[in-house]
């Protein structure tokens, strides 16, 4: 059984569609990455599933942590799921921490509610948590502010205050985009090494190709609230098949390109009340045909791979797709 099963996942926000049946399984201890452009729907997916969502969002569908169904549970089970069995970070450590409480006694908060702890021990246990995500001087600094550490600092406290429930599962939602790139990859060895010492699952939100190959197996691509492309890291970073996929690698930026110009994807994400008829990807694919604007694909091959594309890139196109090579996908 996997350790969460989302079945047909759909979220509406004043009857309008933003996600479009949602599927996707994640097993015990796995790390699987959720990429594409902002507005595709990948937080949207979590939030949906952990009931975050305002009460105008309508969601449908299944979302099962082992035996436990989550979409319409009670508030009461939701609040147990939450911080004990599913942790969930953001990107912006600054607006998840209270700015005039001190950062250790939210800790120590978090601790209180999923472990039962109660003062020095739960102090102790804080203390630990700081000392484990890196927080140097933890015992000296569990009376500071949050401004009182620097930008990554703040994100290793809110992932210490994710582990204080010891969850089965992390999500972590675009956690390094408001780092610069050394603090980037402080965080990102930090998540590797937490996985393998408490054996949690990982689902890895980001729009960071680069980083999600350094921490996933498994990476699906999202557009437009629909999955369109899932396999192993290996296999999407050898040959993606999706002209989108492609798309994203073509617009990453060479080392030794020189003068040559990074290939970006034409248009925006079309908004969720303004849909294409078919594939929503169509008006913005170089290899779009009659069915793709009038059809919508659905995603389909095996549980190694799938694809919803009519014309999905076989490997040797993928390769050499808009002048690329492999080269460039490897680097990545």
């Amino acid at each position: 059984m996997p350790l969460v099963e989302i079945s047909n996942l759909g979220v509406a926000f004043s009857g309008v569609p933003v996600l479009h049946g949602i599927n996707l399984k994640i097993e015990k201890g796995e790390a699987v990455g959720l990429v594409g452009e902002s507005g595709c729907g990948k937080s949207v997916t979590w939030l949906a599933a952990l009931g975050l969502l305002p009460g105008k969002a309508a969601v449908s569908g299944s979302v099962r942590l082992g035996e436990e169904e989550l979409v319409g549970a009670p508030r009461e089970k939701l609040e147990q799921v939450r911080g004990g069995r599913i942790a969930m970070i953001f990107q912006d450590p600054s607006s998840s921490l209270n700015p005039v409480l001190r950062a250790g006694r939210q800790i120590a908060e978090a601790v209180e509610l999923h472990q039962g702890l109660a003062g020095a021990a739960a102090r102790a246990e804080a203390i630990r948590l700081m000392d484990l995500v890196g927080i140097p001087g933890a015992a000296r600094r569990f009376d500071n502010y949050p401004h009182e550490f620097s930008g990554g600092q703040n994100q290793r406290l809110m992932i210490a205050m994710a582990l204080a429930g010891k969850p089965d599962l992390l999500v972590a939602d675009e956690p390094t985009t408001a780092l610069d790139a050394t603090i980037q990859a402080q965080i990102l060895d930090l998540l590797i090494s937490l996985r393998q010492e408490t054996g949690m699952a990982i689902v890895f939100i980001s729009h960071d190709l680069g980083a999600v190959s350094q921490i996933c197996e498994r990476v699906c691509v999202m557009y437009a609230g629909r999955i369109v492309e899932q396999c192993s890291t290996e296999m999407l970073f050898r040959a993606p098949r999706h002209p989108y996929t492609r798309g994203l690698f073509d617009a990453i930026p060479r080392l030794d390109a020189g003068r040559e110009r990074s290939i970006p994807i034409p248009g925006t994400v079309p908004q969720a009340g303004r849909m294409p008829a078919g594939c929503a990807f169509a008006p913005r694919c170089g290899y779009a045909t009659d069915v793709c604007h009038n059809q919508v694909p659905a995603l389909s091959g095996t549980e190694g791979r799938a694809t919803a594309c009519f014309n999905a890139l076989d490997e040797m196109r993928s390769a050499t797709a808009s002048g690329t090579t492999k080269q460039k996908v490897e680097f990545a």
